[in-house]
């Protein structure tokens, strides 16, 4: 079993979500694409993605490879410490240490604002529109670090090394704590789109697609 969980602000049917689609179609795979807004953007967490994912989990003991983007990188790999399920991870540009990276660069304005009138808007690429976000998404995000993880999953992380969003360094360092980590890095940003095919290349060989 495959599933691939869509970055913050994004969706299902993202450019990365069909690529990948139509390439695992190709290969006889069926790619799972939950949508993680659930029709309520506005009051996403962490925790409600980690609980939709693990619903979907099989209870028949059967082996699930999860594929993240970003913040959907970041929820496969919480959900991939306590789930023995989950016997692969294929992160692309994880969002890890999010709040530490991303909030930022909102610059103390926003925060501000976020913090006094508890939404704030965000720019979201699905609905191609700003969507309030609820303040609990912070304050949610900030109990969650996967880095004293020690679960030994299969992990093969891919980050671009202009990624201005996600620094490569939260995927460097997650990798020297974790030795079953393999870390690719490529010359592109945080979507990766321009990196699609070097991306299934990556997969194929890790998940051994032939």
């Amino acid at each position: 079993m495959y599933i691939y969980l869509h970055g913050f602000a994004s969706g299902p049917k993202s450019t990365k979500a069909k690529d990948l689609h139509k390439r695992c179609d190709r290969v006889n795979i069926d790619l799972q694409v939950p949508d993680l807004n659930q029709g309520d953007f506005s009051h996403l967490t962490i925790s409600r993605q980690v609980a939709q994912v693990i619903d979907l989990l099989p209870t028949n003991g059967s082996a699930v490879t999860l594929i993240g983007a970003s913040l959907g990188g970041l929820t496969a790999a919480i959900v991939a410490q306590d789930y023995p399920q989950v016997n692969r991870l294929i992160l692309l540009a994880p969002a890890f240490e999010f709040t530490t990276h991303w909030l930022p660069k909102l610059g103390a304005e926003k925060l501000k604002l976020w913090t006094d009138n508890s939404y704030l808007p965000i720019y979201h690429h699905a609905r191609k529109k700003p969507l309030p976000l609820h303040y609990n998404f912070v304050i949610d995000a900030r109990r969650y670090s996967v880095f004293t993880s020690d679960r030994l999953v299969p992990t093969l992380i891919i980050h671009g090394i202009h990624d201005d969003v996600i620094p490569i360094s939260a995927s460097r360092d997650f990798a020297a704590k974790h030795p079953w980590v393999s870390l690719v890095e490529i010359d592109s940003n945080h979507a990766l789109i321009d990196a699609i095919d070097r991306i299934w290349q990556e997969i194929c060989q890790f998940c051994q697609i032939y």
